[in-house]
C-alpha cells in the first residue's frame, strides 16, 4: 500500500522562498519519504501574504531533495490547519486512496494536524521530526506550544461537525 504523506503549510518569505519552519516540515518528509517504497506527497497550503502559494514552494524543495514531480499532488486551498486537512482528506478519498497517512509539521503542531486527519476519517500518523527545534529562542518556541492549547480543541470540534454533516 502506497503511502501519503500531507504536510502543512507555512510562511513563504518576500522573496518567494521557503522560511525557516516551512523548509524544516519539507525536509523531514523528505527524509521520511525516502525510507519508504513509494510514497506520495501532499504539500498543503494556499498563497499566503507572499509570493506563490506554500504547496507550490513545497513542491518545488521537495523536487530540490530528488522527490520526482509525478509523487507529488499539490493541495493549494487550505488556509489554515483544519481547511488544509479536509482538503487533505477530500483528496484522498477522491484518489480511493487506502494507504497508511502521515503528517509533517512542526513539532508543536504535530498532534493537533494528526488529531484533525482522524477525525476526518484517515489513518493518520506522525512523521517523525528529529533534528533540532529551529533557531527560535526559548520564549517563542512557548509562544507557538500555547497557542496550540485552545486551538487543538476549537479545531477538533469544527472537524468533528464537518464530518458528522458529510463534508
Amino acid at each position: 500500500m502506497r503511502a501519503a504523506i500531507i504536510i502543512f503549510g507555512a510562511a513563504v518569505r518576500p522573496d518567494g522562498s521557503a522560511s525557516p519552519t516551512l523548509r524544516r516540515r519539507v525536509e523531514a518528509a523528505a527524509r521520511f519519504g525516502a525510507r519508504l517504497a513509494d510514497p506520495f506527497y501532499i504539500p498543503t497550503g494556499a498563497q499566503g501574504r507572499f509570493g506563490p502559494a506554500e504547496s507550490h514552494v513545497m513542491s518545488e524543495l521537495l523536487q530540490s531533495f530528488g522527490v520526482p514531480a509525478g509523487r507529488i499532488a499539490e493541495e493549494p486551498t487550505g488556509t489554515d490547519s483544519l481547511s488544509s486537512a479536509r482538503a487533505c482528506a477530500a483528496l484522498l478519498r477522491r484518489l480511493g486512496h487506502d494507504g497508511p497517512v502521515y503528517a509533517a509539521t512542526s513539532r508543536f503542531h504535530l498532534t493537533r494536524c494528526v488529531l484533525l486527519l482522524r477525525i476526518l476519517g484517515l489513518p493518520a500518523r506522525p512523521v517523525p521530526i528529529g533534528g533540532s527545534a529551529g533557531a527560535e529562542g526559548f520564549t517563542r518556541r512557548w509562544y507557538w506550544r500555547l497557542r496550540e492549547v485552545p486551538a487543538i480543541p476549537y479545531d477538533a470540534a469544527l472537524a468533528l461537525w464537518h464530518r458528522l454533516r458529510g463534508g
